[in-house]
Formats: structure tokens, C-alpha cells, sequence
């Protein structure tokens, strides 16, 4: 049975001005865990709802914050530019803290869990914004040296594609062991895939040429993040 879609919700930042998300529920909403969904540089789309869905027909409720005020695109150039415009400590502190708190009056526990441009902001949140209870990272980071591992105090996992030529490597390497070094509960698995392996529309004309859908691999780290949420944000008897 598919998921009845979500729908565009207005919630408010710590500084009180007024933002709107997508909002996805589950089928039974007493008692489920919540997650904030951050989007790619190409702006809240449906591919991004389609993530929601997914995770509310999980049994999350599930917020994703519109970055970019309504914009979207499909073209490198102008994902490019929106990314460029956008403040990534106002993002995370205001933004994604305003959906963390409104899904805490909702939810005991709130994760976050981002892609790409969404994955750097899910780091940041981590570090600035308190109350969120796990972290899930898809293929991007900020600059090291703005992550300061010591206020991480929610387990983090993290998805990383070996042939990335955004986030390499070797900087992949130096990330973990900084959240490592801090004693952040860190668990990184690393793919033998493209960058945006997990975004199905990454493939084909109009994408980028360095990202690369991988069903497979894909269906592995939803399933990953599926076990660490359920870990992580489900209360456990006991």
C-alpha cells in the first residue's frame, strides 16, 4: 500500500521567523521516533519527498526543511549558485534546529540524516544543534576543520562512495579519524560506487556526469540506516 503523500507545513526558527518543510507521517504516529531530512543542492523536489515517504512508511515522522525558499533546479550551474547563496550556519543553527525542535514536541527522539550538500549540514547540526539523537551522512562533509568533533555527542554513521570525486577518500579517512580521536560513537561504510549513488535520479541526461545511481549498493545503506535508526531512536525495553 502506498504511502498517502506529506504535505508543506510552516514551523518556526529559534530566532521566531517562520519556515516551511515537507512533513511525512507514518501510518501510526503515537509513539514514533522522528528524522530531519536534509536535501541535495538541487532543493527540496521530489526526490527528496520521496526519501520522507520512504521513511515514514518506516515508521518515522519525518521533517524535511526547505533551504532554499521554494527553489529547485536540475541544472548543475543553478545547484551551483543556490549552494553558493546559502548560509550554512544559519541553515543548521536556524533551519534544521527550528525542525529538530518542532519534531521534539512531536517525537522523544529526533534524528538527522543528510545528502551531499545535506550531509555536510547533517555534520554541522551535530556539532550546534542539541537533542538530536543520531546522525546519518550520505556523501558529504564541510570543510574538517569546521566540524568540531568534541560537541558530537549522538552516534554517527556515515555512507561514502570509494570513486567520489567530490568528498574524496583520503579526506573521508581524515574525517573519521577527527569523530574517532573526539570518542564519537562513529561507524563509516564505504561503497565501491559513484558520488549520489543513493539518489535514483542520478543517472542519465541533465546529471551530473561524476554522480552514478547504484541500485545495490544504495538498497545496502538504506538498509544500514534503517538497523542504526532502529538502534538508535526506538526506545528499547530493558
Amino acid at each position: 500500500m502506498k504511502q498517502s503523500p506529506g504535505s508543506v507545513i510552516t514551523y518556526q526558527r529559534p530566532d521566531g521567523k517562520d519556515v516551511q518543510g515537507y512533513l511525512a507521517k507514518p501510518q501510526k504516529l503515537e509513539g514514533a521516533p522522528a528524522i530531519v531530512v536534509i536535501q541535495e543542492w538541487w532543493g527540496l523536489n521530489d526526490q527528496i519527498r520521496g526519501v520522507a515517504d520512504r521513511f515514514a512508511q518506516s515508521g518515522y515522522l519525518v521533517l524535511v526543511p526547505d533551504l532554499f525558499r521554494g527553489k529547485t533546479t536540475v541544472e548543475e550551474q543553478e545547484a551551483s549558485h543556490l549552494l553558493g547563496e546559502l548560509d550554512f550556519a544559519d541553515a543548521a543553527g536556524q533551519d534544521i534546529a527550528g525542525a529538530v525542535k518542532y519534531l521534539k514536541a512531536h517525537s522523544e527522539r529526533v534524528g538527522v540524516t543528510g545528502y551531499c550538500m545535506g550531509g555536510a549540514l547533517t555534520l554541522l547540526a551535530l556539532c550546534h544543534v542539541p537533542d538530536i539523537s543520531a546522525g546519518t551522512v550520505w556523501y558529504g562533509f564541510p570543510p574538517l576543520e569546521y566540524v568540531d568533533a568534541s560537541k558530537i555527542t549522538a552516534p554517527v554513521l556515515g555512507h561514502w562512495a570509494t570513486q567520489d570525486e567530490f568528498f574524496p577518500a583520503e579526506t573521508v579517512d581524515a574525517l573519521e579519524s577527527k569523530l574517532s580521536e573526539a570518542k564519537v560513537d562513529v561507524e563509516f561504510h564505504r561503497y565501491l560506487a559513484h558520488h549520489a549513488f543513493a539518489n535514483e535520479t542520478a543517472v542519465g541526461p541533465g546529471r551530473i556526469a561524476r554522480t552514478q545511481f547504484d541500485p545495490v549498493w544504495s538498497q545496502l545503506a538504506w538498509d544500514r540506516t534503517l538497523t542504526f535508526f532502529g538502534r538508535t531512536l526506538w526506545p528499547h525495553a530493558g
